[in-house]
């Protein structure tokens, strides 16, 4: 049973590479994930951008290199980065959430993987540093103008300050969000605040991101607090964000990323949440189970076209084979709403696939086969 997650990672990867991967307008050296298939000619032709889209496939790709380390999937790697770079005309935009996300996978690339691109680590770095306004209700906001001050940006960007060496700042934007964004009820992560009201939809990649935070906090400091946490949150999404130990989803569009990167830091909760006392485990053991749970249950419940898997929105129900006809996704006020038939949107594959990476991460984890 040992490969068992790491054969249908490679099997979501293959899929996602036979369906969405193409150069960048036909140049050399290029490569970007079309947003929908069937795709619409506009889709084809990258006259759609969703930069935070990109910014998981890259993440994506980094997880399967470090499952299945191949000299071809490098150079992909680095033509995805360059696309990307490409395609956005730079490192940068104005959303603070978009820019954490690629922040984090080009940290990753760099430190992992050996490719390296430390100005645009520097650059998206000073963004989400010099964006923090605690003077202004923050936080920080999501994207720039705007007095909206999200879990969605500060998770994200302070999982990556945690890593690039800015503890302080990231341990800042932790307790803000403990101390602004937790529901006393259920313990689990407002959506954000805005004028001093909050948002309260409770989304699931909320609470991954502050998972994430937090664990990383937990490993490099000596502060209980962190750790604390993490239990508190993990117990609060098995109690109201699960069915039958199965990960809620959350639709299509930007919502077909939700899920998957839930898992994605309930699989590093798993493998790396420190401490020895029994709820410590428990915590550890919990985040495996939604992890594992999940993963078989989307397993379960794929579509298989020409012999890949195809994932639904939800885990725990039958994925539909989109077709030609229907409505795309499509950008409206700053998030991405779902097309008609959500299979179709790249998130909800990229979602599918990081769940496989994650539920291989904790097989390895537990063979004794990861560092």
């Amino acid at each position: 049973m040992e490969q068992v997650w790491a054969n249908r990672a490679g099997s979501a990867e293959t899929a996602i590479n036979t369906r969405h991967l193409k150069k960048l307008w036909g140049l050399p050296g290029t490569q970007l994930g079309v947003t929908g298939w069937p795709a619409t000619k506009k889709e084809r032709h990258f006259g759609i951008w969703h930069y935070w889209w990109q910014a998981h496939l890259l993440d994506c790709l980094i997880d399967a290199q470090l499952r299945d380390p191949q000299a071809a999937r490098l150079t992909q790697i680095s033509r995805q980065i360059r696309g990307h770079w490409l395609r956005n005309t730079g490192w940068t935009n104005s959303y603070y959430d978009d820019m954490a996300w690629l922040a984090l996978a080009l940290q990753r690339a760099d430190r992992q993987l050996g490719i390296e691109k430390p100005r645009a680590l520097d650059k998206l770095a000073s963004e989400l540093i010099d964006s923090w306004v605690p003077e202004d209700g923050g936080g920080i906001p999501w994207r720039k103008e705007d007095q909206f001050f999200n879990a969605p940006a500060n998770g994200p960007a302070g999982v990556f300050l945690a890593r690039y060496g800015r503890l302080r700042r990231a341990t800042q934007m932790a307790d803000w969000l403990d101390e602004t964004l937790i529901d006393p009820d259920t313990h689990l992560v407002f959506d954000g605040i805005k004028g001093g009201s909050l948002v309260r939809a409770q989304y699931t990649y909320c609470q991954g991101v502050v998972l994430g935070l937090e664990t990383e906090l937990a490993i490099r400091s000596n502060d209980d607090r962190h750790v604390a946490r993490v239990r508190r949150l993990v117990a609060a999404v098995s109690e109201h964000m699960t069915e039958n130990g199965v990960l809620r989803g959350g639709g299509g569009g930007d919502g077909g990323l939700f899920n998957g990167i839930t898992t994605r830091y309930l699989a590093l909760v798993a493998v790396e949440l420190p401490g020895d006392t029994d709820e410590d485990q428990q915590a550890r053991a919990t985040a495996r189970d939604i992890v594992l749970k999940s993963a078989r249950a989307a397993w379960d419940y794929r579509q298989t076209v020409n012999g890949l898997p195809l994932f639904g929105p939800a885990w725990d129900r039958n994925a539909e084979v989109p077709g030609a006809e229907g409505k795309a996704a499509e950008f409206v006020e700053g998030a991405v709403n779902p097309s008609q038939v959500a299979e179709r949107d790249l998130s909800t594959q990229l979602s599918g696939w990081m769940l496989m990476e994650a539920a291989h991460r904790i097989e390895a984890h537990e063979s004794g086969a990861d560092d």
